[in-house]
């Protein structure tokens, strides 16, 4: 249930209705809008008297939300989240933000680049120079890495995790990677944003102990998962304490093997107009091949995608992961020209 409060309600009153509440037994989320102020009630609402909240003097309105997903709901958040992470922002500013916090009137699109594992030292500082050279934001990397196959390469782990540190040190780009247990957890305080994959996006332990270290997170869609299911994974995180949440489409499983997925486009506007939450795309697990990956990339600009999460790697051919989806440096560099004009035709800057 939410409460739209009036314009100019006496703070006293509204206190006085959020402590009354509080005492029956609701969790509460007041989210500030420029012009609205709602405050969302979260618990059993089905014995609340509406005519009597609505007598409230500082009541507008009271609304039942049927969406299981609460927190994650726009109804509850009508205004964009937006996060930032060093120089990188996700989530659409409105103008009057945007002018004020870079003097363009333009939100930024945000790419997050890097190769799909660290492989050492010289590797991912040479990948982090060449993609914040060419306009990213964020770096990717993977230290832990999921496979399908328990003989491929699972990544250098704790190591890995010190050399994209390394790599941030170096070039002051924000590090995204994948934590993928609960005892790793510990090893991650001092990441800026945790990746959780989609193999894991139902792993419920692991999104409440995520949930809880309160920092920025980036939720793959599962395989096979509807957008009901990955919703309802969101709010496990939100529920648990991460309020910072960045949805990532990656691609579903199909019928077809043409591509390694096929990429969900529709899912971007849906989720934009459902949740509150930065919407991001990962073009290059979508397809699974690199020669595939700048017009998904295009695509999803063009779908209102608030930012994108793309593989690059200074040696496709000799990687030790995923190289055939992974773009080279100056083949990167030429994608973010060409993204620079999309960007700009959706009012958004590199």
């Amino acid at each position: 249930m939410i409460i739209v409060i009036k314009p100019n309600a006496p703070e006293n009153d509204f206190n006085a209705l959020k402590e009354r509440l509080k005492a029956e037994g609701f969790r509460l989320n007041v989210s500030r809008g420029e012009e609205t102020l709602v405050l969302g009630l979260i618990g059993d609402a089905s014995k609340i008297n509406e005519e009597q909240l609505k007598a409230n003097p500082i009541v507008e309105n009271v609304l039942r939300v049927s969406a299981p997903y609460k927190l994650a709901n726009r109804a509850f958040h009508p205004q964009n989240t937006i996060i930032r992470v060093k120089d990188a922002v996700l989530g659409r500013l409105t103008p009057a933000s945007a002018g004020a916090e870079n003097g363009a009137g333009k939100s930024q699109l945000c790419v997050m680049a890097g190769p799909c594992s660290v492989e050492s030292l010289e590797q991912i500082i040479s990948v982090a120079k060449a993609v914040k050279k060419s306009g990213a934001r964020a770096l990717r990397g993977g230290a832990f890495k999921p496979r399908t196959s328990p003989y491929s390469f699972q990544g250098m782990g704790a190591k890995g995790l010190e050399l994209l540190k390394a790599a941030r040190k170096e070039t002051g780009l924000p590090i995204v990677t994948e934590l993928m247990s609960v005892r790793e957890i510990d090893l991650f305080q001092d990441i800026d944003i945790i990746q959780i994959g989609a193999r894991n996006m139902q792993n419920f332990d692991l999104l409440k102990e995520v949930g809880g270290m309160v920092k920025p997170v980036l939720l793959k869609r599962g395989l096979s998962s509807t957008i009901k299911e990955l919703l309802m994974s969101v709010e496990y995180l939100m529920s648990a304490g991460a309020m910072e949440i960045i949805i990532c489409e990656r691609g579903v499983r199909t019928f077809d093997s043409y591509t390694r997925n096929c990429l969900d486009v529709s899912a971007i506007p849906y989720l934009q107009k459902e949740t509150h939450l930065p919407v991001v795309v990962d073009p290059s697990h979508a397809c699974g091949a690199a020669w595939m990956t700048p017009a998904l990339s295009k695509a999803a600009v063009a779908a209102g995608a608030d930012g994108l999460l793309i593989e690059v790697h200074n040696n496709p051919a000799c990687a030790l992961c995923d190289g055939e989806q992974s773009l080279t440096p100056e083949d990167f560099s030429a994608l973010m020209d060409s993204l620079a004009v999309y960007a700009a035709a959706e009012g958004r800057r590199l």
